[in-house]
Order: C-alpha cells, then structure tokens, then sequence
C-alpha cells in the first residue's frame, strides 16, 4: 500500500506538471465558425454603432470574454468608452472663385465636395486666397518640405492626391508606387490644420487616388462620424474637401498655372508653394448630435514581464441598417467585415486562456467605429490604456480567409516593420509564404485599425487573405477575392453561408497570428520599423528615452 501510494503521488505529480507545461493552442474550425455565424445574423442588425445592435454585440462580447476567464482589461470594466459626434454637413450648392479679371461658379457634388469637422451651426468662408502647395507634404525622412518659404494661415490650399514616388520605379523615392502615409488623403487634412490652412482641397486623380470622383460624392450631404474632443480647443479646417480634376485644371488656368507643369515642378524638392491669386468662396450648415460608443478590452496579465503587452485587434462594428438591396435585404451583416475578425480575437483569446501562461501581459481589443473612419482605435491610441513606450506589437484583424486553405498570405504595407519577419519565420513551419499586397497604390496599410497604432509608433501587422489557393491555383484565389468585392462587400448579401465558406484556411491564418504573439509574448524581442519607415522616428523618440 506504501509502495502504490507513493506512485500514485508521483502520477499526481505528472499530471499536475503536465497541465502547468501546457502546449500552444492548436486552432479549429469550430473555435471561429460559431461567432461569426452569430454575430453576422440578423440578431445584431448589422452592429452599427449607437444603436440597439450595438448594445448586443457588446453584451455577446463580454458575456464571451468572461466565460473565457480573461481579466476586464480597462481597470475592473472591459470596456472604454469612446465619445463621438455625428457632423451633418450641408454645403452651398456652388462655390464662387475669383481673380483680378474673372469669376467662376463651380457646382457642388459635379465639381467638388466639402464637408467639415467644426460643430458651429454654420462654417462660412468669402473671398480666401488660395495657394497651390504641391503635395502638401512635410516629410523629413526625405528632406521634402511644400510648405517652405509660405505663411498658408487663414488660406485654402490645393494640393495633389497621393504623394511624389507615384508613377516612379524608384522604390526610394517615397516609395515609389507603394503610397505611404504622405500620399494618403487623411494626412493632406492633417498637415493642413498643423499648418493653421483656413481649409484644404485635394484634386482628385483616379488612378492616383486608387478609386473615382463618385468615391468622394459619397461624403456630400452626408453624416460623418468623429471623435468628441470639446473641452480639448484643437484647431480644425473650416472645410475639407475635393475637387475633380477638370475643375482644378480650370483653376489653374485662371491662375495663369498649367497642370502638367505644375505636377513636374511638385515632384521635385526644391518646389516651393505658388499663391494662385484666386480667391473663393461658399458656405455650410452644420448639425451635430453627440453619442458615446464602446472599445471592449480584455486581457492575460503576463506572468514575468505584466507591463509589456501584445495587442491583438478588430473592429467589431459594420454598416447596420440601410438601402434595401434587390432582394429588399436592408440589414448590412458584415459575416466577413468584419465579424469573421471579431470571431477571430475571441478564439485566440480562447487559445491563450486555454495555453501557458505567457510572461508578457496579451491583449484583446475590439475597437468600434472603423467603418466610419477606423474611430475606435483612434481614441484607444490618443487615451491608450497600456502606454505606447511599453507596448511591444499590434496585429491586427480585419477579415478572415473563407477560401480554404491558400499557400499564400497577403503582407499589407510591406517593407514596414520587423513584425514582418516574424510572420515569414512562422509561415516557413507551415509550408506557406508571404507576398506584397497585389496594389500597394491604394495605401490599404492606412485603411484599418493597427494604422492607428502605427501613427503611436506601435509596429504593427495586418495581412489579408493570399490567392495562391492549395488545390486550384492563384486563378482561382484570385476570382473568389474579385467575386467578393463584386458581389458582397459593404452589401447586405456579406452574410455567413456555410454552403459558400471553407475556413480550413482561416484556422491557419488564426493559427499563424497566434504562433506570432505567443512567440513575442514569451520572448524579449521589441521588433522595430524597418529603415525607410514613416513610423520609425516616432518610435525610435519615446523609446530613447
């Protein structure tokens, strides 16, 4: 009886040994498909933020996360809240331009769109000088500067979309056709107001732009969402807005200026801005609604190194309720955008639970509000729980794989940062390789939530679905993506059909990014940004010290 005592301890021994040295997490079907069958049905009605979907996506969130055992990862809540204001502009129908010998009435939605981010009831503007400032870009790293030499405060700026490497085969020179953030639209509006530009218009170009003029027409007459900064007296454009082409080409020959020219002299970086010696004029009624939308947190608190945290991200919201389609379907489901993301987080978050502890502390992040302007984790980044200097990497998902299994994986901003390397060393293990995104010209790497952390200097990861299908070729691969964007995106009929999906090759998408924060997550490693980065001096400031 000793003797069986004694070895039945030592089998205790075994056993409880065994479950402290647990293995990583090997990812199922299972573990996604039942969220994204959930949150995509019309239960949630489409999870548009500020609405009765909304307060059920949050509710299934958390009821979720603490099933899962994770800690609230916002103090003892796991939520942030994320005040917002809804600004619905309406903008004179024309705008009058002028010069010393003549005037020109432009028309709004044909010949340009306005809008704007300040709440006053009515934003005005008469007789503004304009100034054609090149690419409106400030951008040390290539020791380019187009507001040099000119006071722009109080005046309206025209500038060119996209930045100076587009059309270039010199991939060191701003990229060349890969667009970085300089040539992204967001930041034309934000040098701008660093500026002190009364407002700012971009000409728009198609092929440059990545996307037609009726893209922008989108934004006329219509609500936009923003974060509620009052008390905060930050200084915002009167306007922001776009004008076509053939309009600009017509202001620019009133200035006497001509387009071709222009372009030439503002790919170089001796281009100093031109006054057009025109001036303009319009208006705008303003009204504002204020409501406040939810970030859900989470988190495993690391066993060795608490204060250093990996982020995992998606955005939980989508469309809602709107046009009815053909079918009179009027609920925007949003199966693969992105509640297939969403189902994402919540099965690594499960794949941790259920793993060793890691030594440094995991997050899980469902941000809102990416849909109108990827708002959600643009609040997270100016009020971060976990401060930037001590958090080591986002990734980020925004859709998952519902194709099967592919070869490939699709790396969005490549050349970015070293997180990269650490995704190739995982794909190695499976057999897979990594490729660019296939247009790196439409600055996909600025159109989701880890941009947001990015701009914190955050390295940040985001790959989309590769092409190179295991069974069926890249063809193949290739058709299904074009046939989603044709048929789904952004479209009531983004529904979870199980006929249709296979997610053999989401579990190893979920599966690569898992094996990637359990490995930082148990390391000392701080991947960095990659020379030539954008992000990396902001990083290499806060972390020198």
């Amino acid at each position: 009886m000793k003797y069986r005592s004694f070895f039945l301890s030592l089998s205790l021994l075994g056993l409880i040994f065994s479950c402290s040295e647990k293995k990583p997490y090997q990812f199922k079907v299972s573990d996604i498909e039942p969220h994204i069958d959930s949150l995509s049905s019309d239960y949630y009605m489409g999870r548009m933020p500020f609405t009765e979907g909304e307060t059920r996506t949050l509710d299934y969130l958390e009821k979720e996360l603490v099933s899962l055992g994770l800690e609230p990862g916002n103090g003892n809540s796991y939520f942030q809240d994320v005040p917002m204001v809804s600004i619905l502009t309406s903008p004179s129908p024309t705008m009058e331009i002028k010069s010393a010998n003549e005037s020109l009435t432009i028309e709004g939605l044909k010949d340009f769109v306005l809008w704007t981010q300040r709440t006053d009831p009515e934003v005005a503007f008469s007789d503004v000088e304009m100034i054609f400032a090149g690419f409106g870009i400030i951008a040390p790293e290539y020791g380019w500067d187009d507001y040099k030499n000119i006071d722009v405060k109080g005046k309206i700026v025209v500038v060119l979309v996209n930045d100076p490497g587009f059309g270039s085969e010199d991939a060191s020179f701003f990229k060349g056709n890969t667009m970085t953030y300089y040539g992204r639209w967001t930041y034309k509006y934000e040098e701008a107001i660093r500026q002190g530009a009364l407002g700012c218009l971009i000409v728009h170009n198609t092929i440059p732009a990545g996307y037609g003029f009726n893209v922008v027409q989108n934004n006329w007459n219509a609500s936009k969402l923003y974060l509620d900064d009052r008390g905060k007296e930050e200084y915002k454009l009167a306007f922001e807005g776009w004008v076509t082409l053939p309009t600009a080409n017509k202001l620019f020959a009133m200035a006497g200026l001509n387009e071709r020219e222009l372009l030439a002299k503002a790919r170089k970086p001796d281009f100093e801005a031109i006054p057009m010696n025109l001036t303009a004029s319009s208006a705008m009624e303003v009204k504002t609604v204020y409501n406040t939308s939810k970030n859900v947190v989470a988190k495993i608190t690391g066993s060795e190194k608490p204060d250093e945290y990996i982020i995992y991200t998606a955005h939980w919201d989508h469309l809602g309720i709107g046009k009815p389609d053909e079918t009179g379907d009027s609920i925007y489901n949003g199966a693969l955008d992105n509640a297939s993301g969403t189902a994402a987080l919540l099965a690594l978050a499960k794949g941790f639970q259920e793993s060793k502890k890691p030594k440094r502390t995991v997050v899980f992040l469902a941000v809102t509000a990416e849909e109108q302007g990827l708002w959600g984790s643009a609040y997270y980044a100016q009020n971060p729980i976990y401060a930037p200097s001590k958090t080591v990497a986002n990734i980020n998902m925004d859709g998952v794989n519902p194709y099967g299994k592919m070869k490939d994986v699709s790396i969005v901003g490549y050349g970015q940062s070293e997180m990269e390397d650490l995704l190739n060393a995982e794909l190695e293990k499976q057999g897979r390789y990594s490729a660019p995104e296939p247009s790196p010209v439409n600055g996909y790497y600025f159109r989701s939530d880890h941009f947001n952390f990015a701009k914190i200097g955050v390295p940040a990861l985001y790959i989309d679905t590769g092409i190179d299908h295991f069974e069926k070729g890249k063809e193949f691969g290739k058709a299904l993506q074009d046939e989603y964007v044709a048929k789904y995106y952004h479209k009531p009929s983004d529904e979870y059909d199980p006929s249709r999906w296979n997610l053999e090759g989401a579990v190893d998408d979920v599966q690569l990014l898992y094996n990637i924060g359990e490995t930082l997550s148990n390391s000392d490693q701080w991947p960095g940004w990659k020379e030539g980065s954008e992000f990396k001096a902001i990083r290499d400031g806060y972390m020198k010290k």
